[in-house]
């Protein structure tokens, strides 16, 4: 069974897969992205200068970027957008539309004529790029636009399935409890509660969420013992967490999709929360609609995408499936 859906004599090579080591220091890293070389090696078995030197060769070569994820405000929404384009004019309207910093993520479906993207705005809005601009555009052949109504995980929720449940515990930071906010996927900025110091530590972080208190004091004119203290209590707050920015083809994962699910409104919260559980999903939202249920999901081939399509989603009382294969990844957090 083929790994990939494009035409081999015209699709690059896929990038290589990292040794488990790498992988297993890459799912370090999701848990706690300003975590110490010598935790990670206390907990996973490994030598602290064998950590240090392999996640700076992997930040180096940019395998992998640490990005800060300050919260998204409960005022800011979003969309998700089907965008069907006309032939020969998609280059086009994907640059404009990844100019656009209210839209952080962009996928081109595999058969090469829809778009599919994420885009914030004001919940229960006429936003202007759906009702107006989008419409307008001569490339646009149709667009759909659901709203999302409840987020049961997204990116920054994943974590790659090569730790223990016992290893990923000891590596995750412990929080406290804090009010209903979510991790902004655009990167930091202003938000709810910031005051001038943690919103200049914010900013110090945006290019590198692991760059030390010393250099971070440095830039911003605070003193060190400063922003160490703020920086553990954005933390621990949940006002400040991290994201790994990887391409999954070098964790193994070949297959991006998307699912949408039509489910019953009295299955819809135990069918979400089943599914942001399931180590494929890096990403699953209630939404408006007839498929009310949206997953991205990555998976190593074909023959797993088909197995939790017919096994995994079986038993859950869902009424219908489609599935959008991503041909490329045009924008994410982070790259």
């Amino acid at each position: 069974m083929p790994q990939s859906v494009s035409d081999p004599a015209t699709s690059p090579a896929p990038p290589p897969v990292l040794g488990l080591r790498d992988q297993r220091l890459i799912a370090a890293l999701q848990c706690d992205g300003r975590l110490s070389a010598e935790r990670a090696a206390e907990v996973l078995g490994e030598n602290p200068r064998t950590v240090h030197r392999r996640w700076q060769a992997l930040i180096g070569d940019g395998t992998v970027k640490v990005i800060a994820q300050p919260v998204r405000p409960a005022s800011v929404g979003a969309l998700l957008l089907r965008i069907k384009v006309l032939k020969g004019k998609l280059d086009a309207l994907t640059a404009a539309l990844a100019a656009r910093p209210d839209i952080p993520f962009i996928d081109l479906s595999a058969s090469g004529d829809e778009i599919s993207a994420v885009s914030y705005t004001e919940p229960g809005s006429r936003d202007h790029l759906v009702f107006r601009q989008l419409p307008a555009t001569p490339a646009v052949a149709s667009v759909s636009a659901a709203t999302v109504l409840h987020v049961f995980s997204e990116a920054s929720d994943w974590r790659h399935n090569v730790l223990t449940p016992t290893e990923r515990a000891a590596l995750t930071p412990t929080r406290r409890p804090s009010e209903s906010v979510r991790p902004a996927a655009s990167g930091p900025g202003p938000a709810s509660g910031l005051d001038p110091i943690d919103a200049d530590i914010l900013a110090a972080l945006s290019d590198d969420a692991r760059t030390p208190a010393a250099v971070i004091a440095a830039r911003t004119g605070h003193p060190a013992s400063t922003v160490r203290r703020r920086l553990a209590r954005l933390m621990a707050d949940g006002r400040l967490s991290t994201q790994v920015a990887v391409d999954p083809r070098r964790l193994g994962l070949f297959i991006d999709a998307n699912v949408m699910l039509q489910v019953p409104p009295d299955h819809l919260d135990t069918v979400g929360r089943t599914l942001a559980r399931h180590p494929a999903v890096h990403g699953a939202f209630a939404t408006s609609g007839t498929a009310n249920l949206h997953a991205a999901v990555w998976l190593p081939d074909l023959t797993a995408l088909y197995r939790l399509i017919t096994e995994d989603l079986t038993g859950l009382g869902i009424a219908g499936v489609e599935t959008v294969i991503v041909g490329h990844a045009v924008k994410r957090p982070g790259r």
